[in-house]
């Protein structure tokens, strides 16, 4: 709970690892010695770290917003095989168990237009891509759609071919809307640009009866970064904007006290942080998944 505001996770790949130098190119395993008490066995072993890909569900004043929505279902992603064509996933059965169906749904909000995080927008029937969730709108950074129709453009595989089976069927339903920084979503729900991993990054700041969160899609990918926030990961637009949107948000996170909730960390919704002398720590650092 943030305030009056309900947050739970819907998992959709429980566990993703990767080499550390493979998502930061930037990063030397030695950095993280000191830290390693708390970052292992949970978000990394030896030099792999684990993420997570999962949706938030927000429930506050009535509506349901499902913030991101992962991989999906029977995606062509030829060149990242784990999410390759996936089927028979437990996803929508998960979302069943917060008591919810697709129809319940009033807000699909995407932090950003990755391929990883627009994949349940649709789901296949019949051979047409679909809205899975019918009754929503959609809400998109109006500068980051405009960047990646840009980018199809040129090229129709850009972005593993996302947009074109995630993102224009549900334009072409009707169900898109547009957003830009600071609008409100619902009283103390605002938007907020999150520029760097893409161009037009969003999330939301949310401030509930004296209780502060931020739900801020992949401006921090891994804890790792709480130490090491000048690490950018291999898949951002512009690593030098990254690092100082992250460094920024983490600031404000850690003096308001809020919730930090990101994209990907590993088993957990949300997590506090605060300020040490080289960079930011747990504010609980015996935290593991399956907590917050």
């Amino acid at each position: 709970m943030i305030g009056d505001a309900r947050l739970d996770r819907v998992v959709d790949m429980e566990r993703f690892v990767l080499p550390l130098a493979t998502l930061f190119p930037a990063a030397e395993a030695a950095a993280l010695e000191a830290d390693r008490h708390w970052l292992e066995p949970a978000f990394m072993r030896g030099d792999e770290i684990a993420l997570s890909m999962h949706s938030v569900v927000l429930r506050v004043d009535g509506k349901v917003i499902l913030v991101d929505t992962c991989v999906g279902e029977h995606k062509p992603r030829p060149r990242q095989v784990p999410w390759n064509d996936r089927s028979h996933t437990s996803y929508l059965a998960r979302l069943a168990t917060l008591g919810l169906a697709p129809e319940d749904v009033d807000i699909v909000f995407c932090t950003h237009l990755h391929a990883d995080h627009v994949g349940w927008n649709t789901r296949l029937v019949d051979g047409r891509w679909v809205p899975t969730f019918p009754r929503a709108r959609y809400l998109l950074g109006r500068g980051e759609l405009a960047y990646w129709q840009s980018q199809v453009r040129c090229d129709p595989a850009a972005n593993h071919g996302s947009y074109t089976d995630s993102v224009l069927p549900v334009i072409e339903a009707g169900q898109v809307d547009l957003v830009d920084a600071d609008h409100e979503l619902l009283r103390g729900l605002t938007v907020r640009p999150l520029p760097g991993h893409s161009p037009g990054q969003v999330g939301i700041t949310l401030d509930r009866r004296g209780s502060h969160g931020l739900l801020c899609g992949d401006a921090i990918h891994h804890p790792v970064q709480l130490v090491r926030p000048d690490w950018s990961s291999r898949f951002c637009s512009d690593g030098s904007q990254a690092h100082a949107t992250r460094r920024l948000l983490l600031e404000e996170v850690a003096e308001r006290g809020a919730w930090l909730v990101p994209a990907h960390f590993m088993g957990l919704t949300g997590m506090r942080i605060r300020r040490t002398r080289d960079g930011f720590r747990p504010r609980d650092e015996a935290a593991r998944p399956g907590g917050a």
